[in-house]
């Protein structure tokens, strides 16, 4: 029986972070030899259910996916998880290896429990995305790619976010912030320290992506079905 693809979204961090600091010491031979990664038995189920939804010929298809499942399960992607991967959808290691060193996604090596992305394309950078970037380097002292000792927070200068509309924008994890200020930053990055993830979404009252001062266009309920088809000379 298929299991539903949208469980598969909400899955779960283990507490790596409690190790990730004494891990990001070692080169990458020495956590070769030293990480050993198998899924959990929960995420073995995750990993079976998914398959389900590619013919076995095109199970690397899965690749990303199980990738993510695997970073979610350790907190960060080793060797042994990627090879893992690899192992379970019959492909060559170096090619899930390459997929994961290329996607920005994907950490290989331990990272902060809140990954912190600050979105800086033009349209965030039009609306003060760069001094919202400077403000979170300032408050968590850390630089792009940096991580902070505690395992607390990784920091990134990020190039689109796809929530222009929003800008500027930065995400915790898989959360969106949008619409952000100075005031908003400083109190998300305020809630994070003392280990609350905020709400997410706008900070400047809008529900979703609608405009601020209300509807400009689409005002008039959407014609009835056929509509359009009525208003055509019918051929002879």
């Amino acid at each position: 029986m298929k299991r539903s693809i949208r469980s598969l979204r909400y899955l779960h961090h283990t507490s790596s972070w409690f190790r990730a600091a004494k891990l990001d010491k070692l080169d990458t031979c020495q956590m070769r030899e030293t990480l050993e990664f198998k899924f959990t038995e929960e995420n073995k189920r995750r990993v079976k259910a998914l398959l389900v939804w590619y013919p076995e010929a095109e199970w690397k298809g899965a690749l990303i996916p199980l990738l993510d499942i695997a970073q979610r399960q350790q907190g960060w992607l080793s060797i042994s998880a990627v090879k893992a991967v690899a192992d379970v959808i019959k492909i060559d290691p170096m090619k899930a290896y390459e997929a994961a060193q290329f996607y920005t996604m994907f950490f290989m090596k331990p990272r902060g429990k809140y990954v912190i992305r600050v979105c800086t394309s033009t349209p965030c950078k039009l609306r003060g995305g760069d001094d919202i970037y400077a403000l979170c380097e300032t408050i968590l002292k850390l630089k792009h790619g940096e991580t902070s000792p505690d395992m607390q927070f990784t920091l990134k200068d990020d190039y689109c976010l796809g929530a222009c509309v929003n800008a500027p924008v930065l995400s915790v994890n898989d959360d969106f912030y949008e619409d952000l200020d100075e005031k908003s930053v400083k109190q998300i990055l305020e809630d994070l320290k003392n280990d609350k993830l905020p709400p997410s979404g706008p900070r400047n009252g809008r529900y979703s992506s609608e405009p601020k001062g209300g509807l400009t266009s689409l005002k008039e309920p959407p014609p009835p079905p056929g509509f359009m088809m009525q208003e055509l000379p019918k051929k002879k």
